[in-house]
């Protein structure tokens, strides 16, 4: 089973799927993650981002990393058509059974955007060998947003990781620009927080929650 992650910044994907994507891999998945963002004024910052992702992303068994080096802060100022076809061009290459992106209701523009492209790429008939498009959380970004209906994130679909937990802090701890310490929402307690809260809801010691977009059984 091929699987891609689709990362508005670097770091969305280990903090939403990070836990997942270890145990996919660890099964014999193959987990593709394709960050969409750069600070493109900021090579040098971005290069070294692009490197702590790659160690990220060997820990936990990611088979490919790959960076689409659009603007960050700036999507929605793109040509809608040409984001839509970066995005459909990498899911006709790996052509995925399952794919997780952000949570449209997300704060941050570039999630909803993220969001909006890949589900234009992946539209269904255009992708016969998908099984599940899931949105995931993403600490900082979905719980901030304004409270309403549209934006509330509602999982539905849990991915116990108690035995893959401490791959995904160690993970994150790559990211040295963005790992903060207690009480922000990116920390390594925050994450273990919300990890055993997601845990409560299935029994199990850590969970990762995910919303359905789309099942095919």
């Amino acid at each position: 089973m091929k699987v891609l992650v689709f990362a508005p910044h670097n770091d969305d994907e280990v903090l939403g799927v990070g836990g997942t994507m270890a145990k996919l891999a660890k099964e014999g998945h193959e987990v593709f993650v394709c960050e969409v963002t750069a600070w493109l004024e900021k090579m040098e910052r971005t290069k070294k981002l692009q490197e702590q992702a790659k160690e990220a992303h060997a820990i936990l068994g990611v088979k490919e990393s790959m960076f689409l080096d659009l603007p960050v802060v700036a999507l929605k100022e793109m040509a809608t058509y040409k984001k839509n076809n970066v995005f459909s061009k990498i899911v006709q290459d790996i052509k995925p059974n399952i794919v997780f992106i952000p949570h449209i209701g997300d704060i941050h523009v570039d999630h909803q955007e993220t969001a909006m492209s890949a589900m234009v790429a992946l539209r269904p008939m255009d992708n016969p060998q998908l099984k599940g498009i899931y949105a995931y959380e993403t600490l900082s970004e979905t719980e901030w947003n304004i409270p309403n209906s549209a934006n509330a994130f509602l999982p539905n679909t849990w991915s116990d990781i108690s035995e893959t937990l401490t791959l995904k802090l160690q993970a994150m701890k790559c990211f040295t620009w963005q790992i903060r310490e207690y009480p922000h929402p990116r920390s390594v307690e925050a994450i273990q927080a919300l990890a055993k809260l997601r845990g409560t809801t299935i029994g199990v010691n850590s969970a990762e929650a995910f919303f359905a977009i789309r099942q095919f059984l």
